[in-house]
């Protein structure tokens, strides 16, 4: 009975050294949210506007671009999936996946083949696991991404959908977590390339002017400029929602964490002076059936 006492006080030790731990994180990450929340905020005026201004060039100009135009015969597909570098956030890179396996899924039903790019180390060892080949990856940055880094996805899956040899794509898609609230975090897929105008110029009224528009030097070499930051910006704000979405998710693994190592600890202190008090009563019983047999033995030697 005493090795059980000493066996579960060690469970309370070590159990009270991983909520420190989770309560840690949890502190950590939910102080990290706000500012994940504000940077998300702060970069929503750029987008909104770069997105109005491809929408007045895609209106209002003649000008079949590359991005902006429909392939003929689709038949090759990017999927950019953004995950997290670290795990302890729930099913959150999970959710991503499985999106993602149903957007591979759909694609391949319709007969295109998937070149993927994944940002993230769970979603690099995902598909490394499984022996599925990865184009491109990019990792460190899951729950603190920068705009050079959204600059370089965006070249590079640019530069992928303009290629003309065998490496060329002709659409792209991006799967990523987008932050609702503290409790909801939802995986999206988001087709990007060839661009889909979000917000578009609704068409005048009969007898309405058109707006007047004079872009320069020309619509082509404006769409040229604007179309590349559009795709940029957009792969920024899906970073930008898959680190809140982490860190919220994180958050809420470490509060469950916590609570249930609350409860482990409770139900092991339980059990412990459970184990104390038989053995308590054990010795006790020992000492006075020890006195008993004392008492007969005197007794019977007189």
């Amino acid at each position: 009975m005493a090795v059980s006492l000493r066996e579960y006080r060690a469970r309370i030790k070590s159990t009270e050294s991983m909520k420190k731990i989770t309560r840690a994180m949890e502190l950590i990450a939910a102080s990290r949210i706000i500012k994940a929340q504000q940077r998300a905020q702060a970069a929503a005026p750029y987008a909104r506007e770069l997105t109005r201004a491809v929408s007045a060039v895609a209106t209002f100009s003649n000008v079949d671009h590359p991005l902006t135009t429909e392939p003929t015969d689709s038949n090759r597909a990017a999927v950019l999936v953004v995950t997290s570098d670290r795990g302890l956030a729930g099913a959150y890179s999970t959710n991503a996946l499985k999106e993602a396996e149903r957007l591979i899924e759909k694609l391949k039903e319709e007969g295109k083949q998937v070149d993927l790019y994944v940002t993230g180390r769970k979603a690099e060892a995902y598909f490394k696991f499984r022996d599925r080949a990865v184009v491109r990856s990019w990792t460190g940055f899951s729950d603190q991404p920068t705009y050079d880094v959204a600059a370089e996805i965006g070249e590079t899956l640019i530069d992928a959908f303009l290629a003309d040899d065998e490496t060329g794509v002709d659409e792209v898609h991006v799967v990523f977590t987008r932050f609702r609230s503290m409790l909801s975090q939802e995986p999206q897929a988001v087709r990007l390339l060839p661009l889909e105008v979000v917000e578009g110029t609704e068409a005048p009224a009969e007898g309405e002017l058109l707006p007047l528009y004079e872009f320069e030097p020309s619509p082509s070499e404006v769409l040229d400029a604007l179309l590349p930051k559009y795709v940029q910006s957009r792969i920024f704000f899906a970073l930008l929602q898959a680190a809140a979405s982490e860190l919220a998710a994180r958050q809420k693994a470490m509060k469950s964490a916590t609570d249930n190592a609350d409860e482990l600890i409770k139900k092991y202190k339980r059990i412990a002076n459970q184990a104390r008090q038989a053995g308590i009563t054990q010795e006790i019983s020992e000492i006075v059936g020890g006195v008993n047999a004392l008492a007969d033995a005197n007794a019977g030697s007189e």
